[in-house]
């Protein structure tokens, strides 16, 4: 620690929201210069110059210093244990020790709540579907027949697990829908945002592997597998049967084709459109994806090409002169 031990502090906000009875953070040394400028009382910082002369406490991380303070001084508030009082809960399904169903919920016949898992109001947990222990539904969070549910996962509000795969097929009149009829499995400790959807396979399973978070707004396709600690950010959608390796990170509005294979610890950056598999620990761009550099490059290439118009445009004017003999084009200087 840095500075006085017996600083006392109310409340811990942002570095531009900091006030001097509060406690703030400097996530790395590329933030340092936040230091300078805040108001804030004391600092989580990954070193001393860090601090900027600031009381501080030096942490390896102080973003994961930050993460255990809240969990210690913010606990999520637990309801009541117990099935309550307008929660419907079928006679046949088990509701392990210590959890919770709250009024408005509905578990399904011969479905499982894990213990200590907690269901809260408007969630439904469907025929023979399975929620491991020390779950979390948010309101109106759906686990759809037949699903299961790892350990310690969080699902947020609108998130629908096992909701039908995206399968038709031309008869010669309309387009028959073809029945999807697999589940989907979810590892432990997943969390998934709000408004997500994981469509259960057509046949087998739609995988999700431990530790993977998902954000708001993402679309799973059927049968696809995504593997350990990946990261899916808002808006991404993966299309079936495609396969995401452990530590895959797709980043905003990434659209990832069907059937294909995104390697171990490969990274899609914003908006990439993923055509093609991707090897593993590669970092890939632009619709279609390429590897960053080649996009970077592209992308300096198209900044240019009004420029480059305008030059072959003159060009060509030059040309047609000298082809009808007019001597006059060799006096002229090339317009930028």
């Amino acid at each position: 620690m840095v500075g006085d031990p017996d600083l006392r502090l109310s409340a811990v906000r942002p570095l531009e929201d900091a006030g001097p009875q509060d406690l703030s953070w400097v996530a790395g040394e590329r933030r340092s210069g936040g230091a300078r400028t805040t108001s804030a009382g004391a600092l989580l910082v990954p070193s001393v110059e860090a601090a900027a002369g600031k009381p501080a406490v030096v942490v390896d991380s102080p973003p994961l210093a930050l993460a255990r303070w809240l969990e210690l001084s913010r606990p999520i508030p637990r309801p009541a244990v117990g099935i309550a009082r307008g929660a419907r809960v079928h006679p046949t399904a088990k509701i392990g020790r210590g959890a919770s169903v709250a009024a408005g919920a509905t578990v399904g016949a011969r479905a499982r709540v894990g213990e200590r898992a907690r269901i809260a109001e408007g969630a439904y947990v469907g025929e023979a579907a399975e929620v491991g222990d020390d779950c979390l539904l948010h309101p109106n969070a759906v686990v759809r027949e037949g699903c299961v549910i790892g350990s310690r996962c969080i699902l947020h509000s609108g998130v629908v697990v096992g909701s039908d795969g995206f399968g038709y097929v031309w008869d010669g009149r309309a387009h028959r829908k073809i029945p999807q009829v697999g589940i989907v499995r979810i590892g432990d400790d997943v969390e998934i945002g709000a408004n997500s959807a994981i469509d259960r396979a057509t046949l087998g399973e739609t995988r999700i592997g431990r530790g993977t978070k998902i954000d708001n707004l993402v679309q799973v396709g059927h049968n696809v597998v995504v593997g350990e600690d990946a990261i899916l950010c808002g808006q991404a959608g993966i299309a079936g049967s495609a396969r995401l390796e452990d530590r895959v990170t797709l980043a905003g509005q990434v659209g990832v084709n069907d059937h294909v294979t995104v390697g171990k610890g490969a990274i899609a950056t914003g908006q990439a459109g993923v055509t093609g598999s991707v090897a593993p620990g590669a970092v890939v761009s632009g619709m279609p994806a390429a590897p960053h550099r080649e996009f970077l490059r592209r992308a300096a290439v198209v900044a240019r090409l009004p420029e480059l118009a305008r030059r072959v445009e003159e060009l060509e004017r030059r040309l047609a002169r000298f082809e009808k003999g007019d001597s006059s084009w060799k006096s002229e200087s090339p317009k930028s």
